[in-house]
C-alpha cells in the first residue's frame, strides 16, 4: 500500500505469532451430580505462554499487544465421565472458569 510516496505494510498479528502452545493435563476432584460419588478426573489444558522476542515487522500497535500480553492456559474438556461403575453418565466441569492467567 502507498501513502504519499511511503510504502507501509499491514501486518496482522494472531495468537500463534505470541504464544508457544502445549496441552498440559491437571488432576481436579469433582463430584457426579448423578451419583454424588467424588473422584479425581484429568483435565485437558492448551498452555499457551508468551515467547522471549517478539515477531520482526510489528506495527506500533502490535508491539503494545505483545508487550501487554502475559502467559495464560485454557480448559480443553467440558465434560467429564463418571468413574463410577454403576453410573459412568457425562457431566459438564461444574466450574465456569475455562481460562486462568499463570
Amino acid at each position: 500500500m502507498h501513502l504519499s510516496g511511503k510504502m507501509f505494510r499491514i501486518v496482522n498479528m494472531h495468537e500463534r505469532d505470541i504464544f508457544d502452545e502445549r496441552q498440559e493435563i491437571k488432576k481436579a476432584s469433582y463430584s457426579c451430580p448423578f451419583c454424588r460419588e467424588r473422584n479425581e478426573y484429568d483435565v485437558r489444558w492448551m498452555k499457551r505462554i508468551k515467547r522471549k522476542s517478539p515477531p520482526r515487522k510489528l506495527s506500533s500497535e502490535d508491539k503494545i499487544r505483545f508487550e501487554k500480553s502475559r502467559d495464560y492456559m485454557v480448559r480443553i474438556d467440558d465434560q467429564l465421565m463418571c468413574r463410577n461403575i454403576r453410573c459412568r453418565k457425562r457431566f459438564e466441569i461444574p466450574s465456569s472458569q475455562t481460562v486462568v492467567f499463570i
